[in-house]
């Protein structure tokens, strides 16, 4: 059983909230088509508190293929509402009780130009739109390929 799977039983036990993920499974996100970004490019920091984007930037470019979406997006609230230890797992829980944007909505995707890999335990890495490997990933015929949401209409 993997980690996800472990949370949703655990989390089922203990509620009868339905639980929502943003988790993908042998899935690659291209970058949106209006994307305005021709390479991976490091999301700027702000002095006064970390943006979605560098948080997110900095837990997969770090660790690649040890988190899942719902791990990373989770995080991200997280840390912008300042919570303890203690507190993530109801917080989880309440946080997943009702659907989520997925990394097609983020701004690592829609203006950064990080495509976003997700492996067959829903683990996920990035990979800047001018690599190599980015190009593999789009034309992997084992993966679903998918676009990332515009910014616009």
């Amino acid at each position: 059983m993997n980690f996800v799977e472990r949370i949703t039983n655990d989390i089922n036990k203990e509620s009868k909230m339905k639980i929502h993920t943003t988790n993908y499974t042998d899935t690659f996100i291209e970058v949106a088509p209006d994307c305005p970004a021709t390479c991976g490019e490091v999301p700027p920091t702000n002095e006064n508190a970390k943006t979605i984007a560098s948080i997110q930037f900095e837990m997969i470019e770090k660790h690649p293929y040890q988190y899942t979406s719902d791990d990373i997006l989770f995080q991200v609230y997280a840390e912008r509402n300042d919570l303890t230890k203690s507190e993530y797992k109801q917080a989880r829980e309440h946080f997943f009780s009702k659907g989520q944007p997925c990394f097609r909505s983020s701004p690592l995707t829609k203006r950064y130009g990080w495509g976003i890999h997700s492996d067959k335990d829903g683990k996920i890495a990035i990979y800047g739109c001018d690599t190599t490997e980015y190009k593999k990933k789009s034309s992997d015929t084992t993966l679903k390929v998918i676009k990332a949401m515009r910014s616009g209409k």
